[in-house]
């Protein structure tokens, strides 16, 4: 992996890496950065995504906090808002992408921002209501942090079991209120034939039961999504808990705290 060991070194001449995702890729860091495994890919169950390694950087000079992901086998750089949203502006997103542009001449530099399919930025309001990215990255990595991360796995695990019964729900009623419906709609219009003629009786027929049936088709796609959310909510502090934890065991004995961080915006 020498053509990830010197993207990496590329990446950190830009300011200081905080924290690292890696997935299938072996990196010495020499204890000097917390590192966790990409959580998002580790858990899909296809061998698709190519390795590669994510990293949270701030920018030499700057207080914003940006998601790097390095692709060097197929020379691509990714820039993921998705979980830093509300740590960085948007003249420091622009600086990051012209920086990232320079130093990696011979790689494509494109944008992923928050998925409204998995409901990213309702994650992201659900996560910073606990603790923010910039206070697991940069604030003491104490008991109250703990705390705060150990009541975003409760609330995770929450929406999951609340999803599941939407989910439940959606899936027990389905079938028979729409046989039932359409047992109604049959018998009700067969009265109006004469008046109506059977053709437009039938295409009335399809119309009100399609139509209840993309009611419950609704339904069902927003308990999906909601089961996505809050899968999302569990890995995010899952993630948080795994940084504070690296973050503990890398800091030299004796040492003072960390200085608050950096109010968000």
């Amino acid at each position: 992996m020498d053509g990830l060991t010197e993207a990496f070194a590329q990446l950190q001449r830009l300011g200081a890496v905080l924290a690292l995702k890696a997935y299938r890729v072996p990196l010495d860091t020499a204890g000097t950065i917390p590192v966790l495994p990409c959580l998002d890919h580790e858990a899909m169950l296809h061998q698709e995504v190519q390795p590669h390694l994510a990293a949270y950087l701030q920018l030499e000079g700057s207080q914003d906090i940006h998601e790097v992901v390095l692709y060097p086998g197929s020379r691509r750089v990714l820039v993921d808002t998705a979980s830093t949203v509300g740590e960085f502006s948007d003249a420091g997103h622009a600086a990051l992408l012209e920086l990232l542009r320079q130093q990696f001449p011979g790689f494509s530099v494109r944008v992923q921002g928050p998925s409204f399919w998995r409901g990213e930025r309702r994650v992201a309001a659900a996560c910073r209501g606990q603790i923010s990215l910039r206070d697991v990255l940069l604030g003491a990595p104490d008991d109250r942090a703990k705390r705060q991360v150990d009541r975003l796995l409760m609330i995770g695990a929450l929406m999951e079991k609340e999803s599941r019964a939407a989910s439940w729900g959606v899936r027990t009623v389905t079938a028979q209120l729409l046989a039932a419906v359409g047992a109604l709609v049959y018998a009700a219009f067969g009265y109006v034939v004469p008046q109506l003629g059977e053709g437009l009786v039938s295409d009335l027929r399809y119309a009100v039961v399609g139509s209840i049936g993309a009611v419950f088709l609704y339904y069902g796609l927003k308990a999906v999504q909601l089961t996505e959310m809050a899968n999302r909510v569990w890995k995010r502090a899952t993630e948080y808990s795994v940084i504070l934890a690296e973050r503990r065991r890398l800091q030299p004995s004796g040492a003072a705290p960390a200085a608050p961080p950096t109010p968000t915006r």
